[in-house]
This record gives C-alpha cells, sequence and structure tokens, in this order.
C-alpha cells in the first residue's frame, strides 16, 4: 500500500486548493465574458423576425374529453381569458412567471371580476419566477371567495408548472407563462386545453399542491369526475413532487424513449440530459428509430446554452439528430413517439425540470393527437437548421474549454 510521508499532505492540500481557485476563476471569468457578449450581441440587434410558421390546430376527441394544442400566445390567451370571464362555479390558476404588463393585468382583472361574480378563485404564483415584477401588482382585493398564494422563497424547489383550470370542465397546461412579452414573434411555445373529464386530472394536480403548500390552513377537498376513468386512461398526468423525490416525468421520457420503435421527436426549450436519458436517446437511435431533438439556436437564458453545448458531441457521435431552432426562442417542452404516444407540459429535459423543481407533464396515447404533434414538430423544422458533426467538429477551441468550464454547473439548468 503506497503511504505518503505526513510532510507533504500539507503541501498537497496547497496545491489542490490553488488549482481549486484557478478552476473558479476561469469558470467566473467564462460566465461574465458570455453574460457580456450575449448582453452586447442583444444590444445590436435591429429590428425582429418575422414570426415563425404554424398551422392551424383542432380540437381532438380522445377518450371522452377534447384536446387541442396551441402554438402562439395570442390565441391561446384568448381562449384562456374567455374561460375565465365564463367562470360560474371556481377557478384553479397557477402559473411560475406573471407579469405586470398589458397581459399580465387582463389575466389578474379577470380572476378579480370571477370572485366577484361568486367563483371560488384559487391562484398561486412563484416568488422566484417573479423576483423581477413590481410586488405591488400582487395586491388583491380582500374578498372572501379570492384566495391567493405566492409560493415562498424559503423552498428550494420552485413551482414550475402553468395550469388552468374553470369549473371542472375545462383546462389548460404547458410551456407558456403569463405576459405580453410571450405574445412577441420571437417566442414560441406549445399549450394543451383540455375539454371533458380528463380535466379532473389537472385539477387534482392543483389541488395536491395548493393544499401542500397552504399546509393546513383553507385545505381543499377533491371531488373525482366519476367519468373520468382510472385505469388505462389515453390521457394521464406526471407531476414531479420535489417534497417526497417524486420524478415521474424523467421517468415517463425513459420508458417511451425504451419503447420506442420508429421515431422520437423531441422539443426542449433547455436541453440538459442526465446520464440515463442521454443513454436512453444513444439506444433508440443506435436500434434505428429516427431520434430527432429540437432546441432553440440561442435560448433566453445564454449560460445554459452552453452548458447544453458540452452534451451534444455524444449525442451526435450516435446518429442522434440535432436541430436548432432559428431567430425565435422556442420554449416549448413537448414529445412525439412512434406517432402513437405524446407529452406536453412544463418539465424541460435538463436537471431542475426532471429531479428538481414541481412540474407538470401529460401523457397521452392517442394517433390523431400525435399525428397533430408530428405536424407541429416538423412546422417547427421549417425555422431550424440540423447540426452536422462536421459543422460540430469545427468549433472553435476556446467554445469547447468554455463548455467544459461550464459543464459542472449543469445542476443549476
Amino acid at each position: 500500500m503506497l503511504r505518503i510521508p505526513k510532510k507533504t499532505i500539507p503541501p498537497l492540500l496547497r496545491g489542490l486548493k490553488i488549482v481549486s481557485a484557478v478552476i473558479a476563476t476561469l469558470q467566473a471569468m467564462t460566465v461574465t465574458v458570455i453574460v457580456a457578449i450575449d448582453q452586447l450581441r442583444k444590444l445590436r440587434q435591429t429590428g425582429k423576425p418575422g414570426g415563425y410558421p404554424q398551422i392551424e390546430n383542432q380540437p381532438i376527441r380522445v377518450d371522452r374529453s377534447r384536446l387541442k394544442t396551441y402554438m402562439d400566445g395570442e390565441t391561446l390567451y384568448r381562449d384562456m381569458l374567455l374561460a375565465i370571464e365564463g367562470a360560474k362555479e371556481r377557478v384553479f390558476f397557477e402559473t411560475f412567471i406573471w407579469k405586470s404588463d398589458e397581459i399580465g393585468q387582463e389575466f389578474k382583472d379577470a380572476l378579480i371580476r370571477a370572485a366577484e361574480r361568486g367563483a371560488e378563485v384559487y391562484i398561486i404564483w412563484d416568488r422566484f419566477g417573479n423576483l423581477v415584477v413590481d410586488p405591488r401588482f400582487f395586491r388583491f382585493p380582500k374578498l372572501k371567495n379570492l384566495h391567493v398564494l405566492g409560493y415562498s422563497l424559503k423552498h428550494t424547489a420552485r413551482d414550475h408548472r402553468k395550469i388552468l383550470v374553470v369549473d371542472s370542465k375545462v383546462g389548460f397546461v404547458g410551456g407558456y407563462n403569463i405576459g405580453s412579452y410571450y405574445l412577441d414573434n420571437q417566442w414560441r411555445d406549445t399549450h394543451l386545453r383540455i375539454s371533458g373529464p380528463n380535466v379532473w386530472e389537472l385539477e387534482s394536480a392543483f389541488l395536491d399542491f395548493w393544499n401542500y403548500a397552504q399546509k393546513w390552513h383553507l385545505r381543499l377537498k377533491k371531488v373525482r369526475d366519476p367519468r373520468a376513468k382510472s385505469w388505462n386512461s389515453k390521457i394521464q398526468v406526471c407531476v414531479n413532487d420535489p417534497k417526497r423525490l417524486l420524478f415521474p416525468v424523467r421517468g415517463m421520457y425513459v420508458n417511451a424513449l425504451d419503447k420506442a420503435q420508429e421515431s422520437a421527436y423531441i422539443t426542449s426549450a433547455y436541453f440538459v440530459p442526465d446520464r440515463v436519458i442521454q443513454r436512453s436517446l444513444i439506444d433508440a437511435a443506435r436500434r434505428g428509430v429516427d431520434v430527432k431533438v429540437l432546441v432553440p439556436a440561442k435560448s433566453n437564458h445564454i449560460i445554459a446554452d452552453w452548458i447544453s453545448r458540452s452534451y451534444l458531441t455524444d449525442l451526435l457521435d450516435n446518429q442522434v439528430e440535432l436541430w436548432l431552432y432559428d431567430n425565435v426562442m422556442i420554449h416549448a417542452k413537448t414529445a412525439v413517439i412512434d406517432g402513437y404516444w405524446s407529452t406536453i407540459g412544463t418539465a424541460n429535459i435538463d436537471r431542475l425540470s426532471m429531479t428538481g423543481n414541481h412540474e407538470i407533464n401529460m401523457s397521452i396515447t392517442s394517433r390523431p393527437l400525435a399525428a397533430n404533434m408530428e405536424n407541429i414538430f416538423f412546422t417547427d423544422l421549417l425555422n431550424a437548421r440540423p447540426i452536422s458533426r462536421h459543422e460540430w467538429n469545427q468549433r472553435p477551441f476556446i467554445a469547447r474549454i468554455a463548455e467544459r468550464l461550464l459543464r459542472p454547473f449543469a445542476f443549476l439548468v
């Protein structure tokens, strides 16, 4: 057994401290330079891109419910506001980011009016996601049937979910936060509306989180829709629950990829896969599955982009196609596999969503909906470009160093 003399231990420790300090300094400098360059790039941008390709999505019947997908914020917000304005009994509203702009105010006013009409209104918003929003925006009139919960900053796991349920009849879930910013033609996202008995799944998820966050104050009881199927339903909800260390969204993706036989088309706003998901993608591609992953060419979080890049080499080496969505921020969190199974929700394929935050995704087995999702995916590819292995090899050496230095921060995104 090799024995290190005690006299050499202090110099070794000092050496390790110096190396660690140098690496930390390089990492900090890398982050600073990347952020500075990104801010300079944004300042130099002139004009806005002319939007992105879209398709008109019609409602699709699945089980005894009707599902409709949305690709733009204008149509989505219109339908969400109409649902709130028509509320008679109850409204459950939950969001991660809620801007205090024109659209944000429209939603606030609509929720207040619903309460004034006599509907029970419950609102959850995440305090961390709204740190830059004027806190006065979250002041509501004191109505006995208007209940507002700001999810506390003391929790390390954030509430990244976006849910609206009205009168147990219609529900919305997906990637869209609330704000005029998301109406802009530089933002592309995907949301889902459910009408029918399967709305109960969304309502149940909201009630569970409300009761957890409120502890013993104003706990709500679940009233199950007798029409909602509990077994073998084609529409199911996967809810990440950090407080109990339950992360079924991650397992849902892994299970679906392991079952894939023909195709797997994934869109993720921030793409930092862990080893298990990365291996599932590679295994699927190696057995002949057409695996395509669509991510933003430049997202609204530049550091996440650079961290993501360090994971692309292994995927490109193993027949996984990677596509970059150009000029517009694509914020969708979706997948469609074998033209049969789809998911739409709030979870990105990154560490925070998969094993950190409160998230919610719909898991749907329906060929008509999958066909709609494939149509959306290939419409998005019209505004995207593939990364070739040759192109990837040509990136500057300094970029490779930056990717390596930032990779240890993967747990932050």
